[in-house]
């Protein structure tokens, strides 16, 4: 059990010098390959994003809800980087994914149960918010580093969401001890910090 939770923990610890850039040193992605590992990296050297995404995880672990909730954020943060590719940027987009991961860190912290349909909205603007964030330097990029880009994204939330809602399962009595508060105050503190 510990070890388990030594993993949660050190995923969240992750350090990222930056909320919102991909490993390519600040250039648009120019191949396939660019892209795809573009879009590996972003999500998790961006402390803000890694943060939402091991915060849903846990929820959809903790919850029992299986895959298909948590693929509404990751479907709506391509459908964000795809909007943000062909010229539509939402306002404010920064402010909005550091309200998400407040969101999300808030309701962990708490101990209370949001209902369904509240996390299906936070799930469904976090994911256009985080999405369109994620594309903010990639824009002027070629078709064929995006779709890689949008594979690689989908990858490793993907990946990442499934593992820590897997490794929640596995620990009996998750719910009812600490590491979900724990959890949730680092997840407050990743948005406060992205916020300020």
């Amino acid at each position: 059990m510990r070890h388990r939770l030594a993993i949660i923990t050190g995923l969240l610890a992750l350090p990222g010098a930056a909320l919102a850039h991909h490993p390519m040193d600040g250039e648009v992605p120019s191949t396939l390959w660019h892209g795809l590992a573009s879009g590996l990296a972003h999500p998790v050297i961006g402390p803000d994003h890694l943060a939402f995404l091991l915060a849903i995880g846990l929820v959809a672990g903790l919850a029992g809800w299986g895959l298909a909730r948590p693929m509404l954020f990751v479907l709506a943060s391509l459908a964000g980087v795809a909007a943000a590719w062909l010229g539509l940027m939402l306002p404010a987009v920064e402010w909005v994914v550091a309200a998400t991961v407040l969101a999300a860190g808030a309701v962990l912290l708490s101990g209370r149960a949001m209902p369904v349909a509240g996390w299906m909205a936070l799930l469904l603007v976090a994911g256009i918010a985080h999405g369109q964030a994620y594309a903010a330097e990639l824009l002027g990029a070629e078709a064929t580093p995006i779709l890689g880009y949008l594979a690689g994204l989908a990858l490793v939330q993907g990946a990442l969401v499934a593992l820590v809602a897997w490794l929640a399962r596995q620990v009996p009595g998750l719910a009812e001890g600490p590491v979900p508060r724990l959890l949730g105050a680092a997840v407050l503190a990743v948005g406060a910090v992205a916020l300020v």
